[in-house]
């Protein structure tokens, strides 16, 4: 429970102000929303780039298709994940958008370093952008929950999120150093 929750609770006047909880939320969005802009642009670059030095246009006009109907599906479903307010919504609108990071992040355009997944870029990025969809999907859950059950979730999903962050900063200098050097 929050700390100004539990001086409330015993009768102790708060020197927290209530507003720290819509700025937590605020936040939690940006940086939600953050995480899964960059993870999606991360992947259009790779993606385009390759697919117009290999001309797939030509060559793969329905798979060219496909992938640019995914990305704005996914990002169609993040900004409505941000509107739902029912439980079905949220889940629908946060598994489209998280099924949709993975099929684009299945391309083979896509730099995945699969043979060493768990020291991979790729997937600490999908795993926080996961993490993150599903952060904002249970909002509303946390708020309801007079259990604290979601709040705890929520806590230790973040906390691991933030290794995983600490990982990507890692494999992101790593990554980038492969990726420039010269051949």
């Amino acid at each position: 429970m929050s700390q100004r929750r539990l001086q409330a609770a015993s009768g102790v006047k708060s020197k927290i102000p209530p507003t720290v909880g819509s700025e937590h939320l605020a936040i939690g969005y940006w940086l939600a929303g953050s995480v899964v802009g960059v993870a999606i642009l991360g992947m259009a670059y790779p993606i385009v780039s390759k697919m117009i030095a290999h001309d797939s246009l030509t060559k793969e006009p329905f798979r060219v298709a496909l992938v640019a109907l995914l990305f704005i599906g996914s990002t169609a479903s993040m900004v409505f994940l941000y509107r739902a307010s029912s439980k079905l919504w949220r889940g629908t609108f946060a598994t489209l958008a998280g099924m949709g990071l993975i099929v684009i992040g299945s391309q083979p355009e896509i730099y995945r370093k699969d043979s060493e997944w768990y020291v991979s870029h790729y997937y600490y990025g999908i795993a926080a952008s996961l993490l993150m969809i599903f952060s904002v999907a249970i909002v509303q859950d946390i708020y309801q929950d007079r259990q604290n059950r979601w709040r705890k979730v929520h806590i230790i999903l973040n906390i691991f999120a933030t290794l995983l962050f600490f990982g990507q900063g890692m494999t992101g200098t790593r990554d980038l150093f492969f990726w420039f050097k010269p051949s």
